[in-house]
Formats: C-alpha cells, sequence, structure tokens
C-alpha cells in the first residue's frame, strides 16, 4: 500500500491555498511529495519590492529604511494583475514594544479602506510587543523573534499598496523588508482578496470576546490570540461560536478555548503547521499566552456574513483565594487577529487603536502597608519586621478596645473598578474588622483570629474607584471567642484594575 508523507500532505494543502489544485497533473501525474510540481512551468513573471540598495546596489550596503516616529514607510506598490507570494521582514530599534507600535497595513485595487491592518508582531503571530521565534505552515518566525515570515496567498488584479508606519515614540532606526510577488496574465473573476484584522479588549467586558465581523462572501481562515491574564489560574474555559450568513444561533460552537485552538487539557508551550502555543507563561497574574489556529484544511465559508466571538471564562477565586468555580466569567487583556478572504468590497474595520491604547495598561499597584502614613484613633501601630511579610515588614497596630478604627490613605491614578486584594496576618490575639473605602464596607467583619500565625489574602471584588484621593479604614467589630485581643496586621494592598 502507497503512502503519502505528512510533509507531502502539508504542501498539498499549501498548493490548495494558493490556487494550485492538490488533483492537478503536477500532483498525481506520476509522482508525489514535496517537491512535485516545480518541473512544470509555472505562468507569469516573478518579482520584488524590496529595502535593497536604491543608490548603489552593485557597491552599496543601504539596505534598509529608517521610519520616524509617526511616519510610514510604503514597502510594496505593485501593478497587477499579480499574487504577493512571500513576505520577509527585520527590524532594528530601540523601542522594546516596536512589534505592537509598527502597524502593516494592506489595500487592493486601489481601495479606500486597508484590507490588512495590524501591529507587525501580532500579524505574524506573536504579539505583546514580544519577539519569539515559532513555526507554522503559512507564517514563520525566527531570529528568536526578530526574522517575520508569511506565506498567505495575496491576489490582486489593479493594484496593491502596502505600508508600515511607526506609532511608537522611538525611532524604527532600521527596517529591511521583501514583498515577493508574481506579475499574472490574469485573475479569475471569482477571486477572493486576502484581509486580517486586529482587535483587542483591554480588559474583556461581560460579552463574549468578538474576534471577526465580517460582510461578504468568502472563507476564513485563521485566528490568532494573544492573552494577558489580570488573574491566575485556568483562564480558556470559554467556547468558541462562529454565526454562519446572520444566524440567530451559531452552526458551529466549540468545547474549550484550547479546544478551538487544537489542543487539550490546557496549554503548554509548542508549535506545528496548523495550530500552536508559541507564548505560555503559564496560568499566573500577568501571565502571556499566544495562541494560532490555521483553518487552512478546515476554512469555514460564509456567503453573507461571518460573526466569530469566543468566552472568556475559566477559575474565579472568592475572597480567600480558593477556587469558587472553575466556569465564571473571568476579566483579560485580550487582542486578536482573524484572517479571511473575501470577495470586494469588505466591511470597513473599526476605528484602529493608538500606539499607546495597544501596550498593555498598568492595572497592578501595590501599597506597602507599613509604609503609609495612618490615622488611629487610639493605641499604637508601628512597623512590624518579619521575612514571610512581604518587603520584610507589616503594619501592626494594637487597639485599646472594641469599635477604635485606623485609616490608610491611598490614591488611584484612573477611574474605574478595582478588585482590591488585601494582605492581612492571622493570630490568635488578631481581632475582627470591617473593612471600608470611603466610609462604604467592601469586606465586612473579616476575623483575623487563628491559633497559628499565618498571611492570607482577602479580595473585595468589583470597587468603583474615582480618580484621586482615597480612605482604607479598618474598624474593630470585636473578637472571636478564642482571640485573645484586637490586633491587626496588614502586609499589603494590591489595586488590579478590572475596567
Amino acid at each position: 500500500m502507497k503512502t503519502t508523507s505528512f510533509v507531502a500532505i502539508v504542501f498539498s494543502i499549501a498548493l490548495q491555498v494558493s490556487g494550485v489544485s492538490a488533483q492537478s497533473p503536477a500532483i498525481l501525474g506520476g509522482q508525489t511529495g514535496p517537491l512535485s510540481g516545480l518541473d512544470r512551468l509555472q505562468e507569469g513573471r516573478s518579482m520584488r519590492s524590496s529595502s535593497s540598495d536604491i543608490w548603489d546596489w552593485r557597491n552599496g550596503n543601504s539596505d534598509a529604511r529608517p521610519i520616524a516616529p509617526g511616519q510610514t514607510l510604503v514597502i510594496a506598490d505593485l501593478e497587477g494583475p499579480g499574487r504577493i507570494e512571500h513576505i520577509w521582514n527585520t527590524i532594528a530599534s530601540k523601542d522594546p514594544k516596536v512589534s505592537r507600535a509598527v502597524v502593516v497595513r494592506m489595500y487592493w485595487d486601489g481601495e479606500e479602506h486597508p484590507s490588512v491592518e495590524a501591529p507587525l508582531g501580532d500579524f505574524f503571530v506573536i504579539g505583546h510587543g514580544d519577539d519569539r521565534s515559532m513555526q507554522s505552515l503559512p507564517v514563520t518566525v525566527s531570529a528568536e523573534g526578530r526574522a517575520r515570515n508569511c506565506y498567505w496567498p495575496m491576489p490582486f488584479r489593479k493594484g496593491a499598496k502596502i505600508t508600515v508606519t511607526n506609532e511608537g515614540g522611538k525611532p524604527v532606526d532600521a527596517f529591511y523588508y521583501y514583498v515577493d510577488w508574481r506579475k499574472l496574465p490574469s485573475l479569475p473573476n471569482d477571486t477572493p482578496y486576502f484581509h486580517a484584522q486586529y482587535r483587542q479588549s483591554y480588559p474583556t467586558t461581560s460579552e463574549n470576546y468578538q474576534i471577526a465581523d465580517i460582510e461578504g462572501r468568502g472563507h476564513y481562515v485563521g485566528t490568532v490570540i494573544n492573552v494577558r491574564q489580570r488573574t491566575g489560574g485556568w483562564f480558556g474555559e470559554g467556547d468558541d461560536f462562529f454565526y454562519i450568513d446572520g444566524e440567530r444561533d451559531p452552526s458551529i460552537r466549540g468545547t474549550g478555548t484550547e479546544d478551538y485552538f487544537c489542543d487539550a487539557w490546557g496549554f503548554r508551550e509548542f508549535n506545528s503547521p496548523f495550530y500552536g502555543v508559541p507564548v505560555f507563561d503559564h496560568y499566573q497574574q500577568f501571565g502571556r499566552i499566544t495562541a494560532y489556529r490555521w483553518h487552512i484544511a478546515d476554512p469555514v465559508v460564509f456567503d453573507k456574513s461571518l460573526r466569530m466571538e469566543i468566552e472568556h471564562k475559566g477559575a474565579v477565586f472568592n475572597d480567600k483565594g480558593e477556587v469558587a468555580t472553575g466556569y465564571g466569567p473571568r476579566t483579560e487583556d485580550y487582542a486578536s487577529v482573524a484572517y479571511w478572504y473575501q470577495l470586494e468590497p469588505h466591511k470597513p474595520f473599526p476605528k484602529f487603536p493608538s500606539g499607546s491604547e495597544r501596550l498593555y495598561p498598568e492595572v497592578k499597584t501595590v501599597i506597602e502597608a507599613e509604609a503609609v502614613k495612618g490615622n488611629a484613633t487610639s493605641g499604637e501601630y508601628e512597623t512590624q519586621a518579619g521575612d514571610h511579610w512581604s518587603h520584610g515588614a507589616q503594619l501592626f497596630w494594637r487597639p485599646m478596645s472594641e469599635g477604635e478604627s485606623i485609616e490608610l490613605p491611598f490614591k488611584v491614578a484612573k477611574k474605574g473598578k478595582y478588585d482590591l486584594k488585601l494582605m492581612t496576618t492571622h493570630a490568635k490575639d488578631y481581632g475582627v474588622y470591617d473593612v471600608l473605602v470611603d466610609g462604604n464596607v467592601i469586606l465586612p467583619k473579616l476575623d483575623l483570629y487563628a491559633a497559628e500565625q499565618s498571611l492570607l489574602p482577602h479580595v473585595a471584588k468589583a470597587v468603583e474607584l474615582t480618580a484621586g484621593d482615597h480612605t482604607l479604614t479598618f474598624k474593630n467589630a470585636g473578637k472571636a471567642d478564642d482571640s485573645t485581643g484586637y490586633f491587626l496586621g496588614v502586609d499589603v494592598m494590591e489595586l488590579n484594575a478590572i475596567e
């Protein structure tokens, strides 16, 4: 029995994507394999637009272009008909987040609105403003994430224009690029055009995260998602949904985030031709995950429209840091790129976020309680040293009786909703406290008694705060029967923005 190698199957599917039928004589006419078809004459003329030295290409080496902040570089302005077959680029810049600062846009046949619009790094799979290598069939990134390649076929009839814009605050010192394409005599009338759209939500809302909202006829070919977790634990229990041609209930429904990305039982770092997870920081607060899924062998076909979205659900914790449910709504920072082919015209994309908006916001404010100048109604408070506390110390207060309180001022830079996490000491001589912010109780009757000293978290969820000054108050509400005192120990207060 004749067998076909895995790489031959991949090559065959790749030919289907590029418009060469896997049933053509080049594949079935006597030989099979990844190199079959190369002994057949190809139509058209091979061309390239590159950053090659235009001043002295014989002897010079000025093979890159600088891009100042706010400047746009045209890397291809092609006359059709033709098809782009390969794009390569690399960047030299002192901006550590340059791959999120630089934006690639592609326009077909003189259109006003781009058919491709995404940060350069995200378009080539790796988001977060990071450089990381990855390997897949249509996209490969090497040189520790600095050499970006894609092989998506991109046909055009009248012309193609590709621009790169530096929307960051630092210059791109050198941008090197190739755009390899083939000039063709003609294209079939029903040739669809390549599209890619970036979206983000910092943070996600109560609604499902929308990856694509497309109008027209075509087929969906891929998804890249970049996630920064705002809390630890498993974030990917949410399902994917494809709504085809305006249907009310999605005809394609998933069973979990990692399932959609063809993995199982959570994520781990790996690459393969059609799916992979090239970035995986484990399930920790501010951990980053990148996953890609190419619908090359199984494109999602639509005649009128396609809406694709995914839930963001997973582990939700109670105020003691324990898992309350494994399937609850979560708040994360999501960014994605959707890839598809469709007949033009396409639906204009939503407003593109600015360079600063594409960077992850600072969402965690850590306040060492012992460093705050408080105001106690009675008793003494002091800095108490100990290796088990953050920065080796905690705020320690000795109230004289029930009903006493201590106030700790703090500031908030931006209006929003915050999860307020307190790390407090529990011991045999500690009391019961109501915790208030600006006079409103956020954690009632917090019992700090314990037979053995321990440090435990307590979280007040979704506390609404305005920008400016606020007051955190601990008001003593008595003590447990076994407690020998009313003491209070506060190590750290954390503010995590959720909206």
